[in-house]
């Protein structure tokens, strides 16, 4: 218990940290007129506002480490890559977030199902069906990302895909690698727990 209120702490530390930043940001990037790096910061605050007011909304309870990796995630893609400008910096950059967002999708999926199931009172899932469900939850989020980059792209002549399938494809691998990781530590996990005691 002392430990989770110590992650609950630690995460509320972390996002206070964030709100501060953008806050900085907005206010430099106005005085140097940088309009757009000043939205994309405003944007970082309603996205986290927005993370909060949903979990309030919907009354879940996230795990400290899934509240965790939502926030790092936001301050990669969001803050690191796009508001400080880091792709061009950071090799792979794009590809590590990709990588992530199976990881991150995946713990999602399982949070999903879990959340169904008590509600309709069928009590914890099979191991076997909670991977394959977030395993799968996560490839098709992965997917659906892809298609909204591309449907962005044609619609206001966007790059986010850089025109290239190959970009494309190398994003869906890495967000189902990130998903095979997470189902491998999840299998391991529950034959762990599951497994006779001797």
């Amino acid at each position: 218990m002392q430990d989770t209120s110590r992650n609950h702490r630690f995460n509320h530390i972390f996002k206070m940290i964030l709100y501060v930043i953008c806050g900085v940001s907005i206010i430099y990037f106005g005085m140097t007129e940088t309009y757009d790096k000043c939205f994309q910061a405003g944007l970082i605050i309603v996205v986290l506002l927005l993370f909060r007011g949903l979990i309030r909304w919907t009354k879940s309870e996230l795990s400290p480490a899934l509240r965790l990796s939502v926030l790092i995630f936001i301050t990669l893609t969001m803050m690191i890559a796009n508001l400080f400008n880091m792709y061009a910096v950071i090799p792979y950059l794009d590809k590590i977030e990709h990588l992530l967002s199976g990881v991150i999708l995946f713990f999602v999926g399982q949070f999903i199902l879990n959340k169904m199931a008590k509600r309709k009172g069928l009590g914890s899932m099979p191991y076997n069906i909670l991977i394959w469900f977030s395993f799968f939850f996560a490839v098709a989020m992965a997917g659906m990302w892809e298609i909204y980059e591309f449907t962005v792209d044609h619609l206001f002549g966007l790059h986010s895909q850089n025109g290239s399938l190959t970009d494309t494809m190398l994003d869906i691998i890495c967000g189902t690698v990130g998903a095979v990781v997470a189902s491998f530590y999840l299998l391991y996990k529950a034959r762990g727990l599951f497994a006779p005691k001797s």
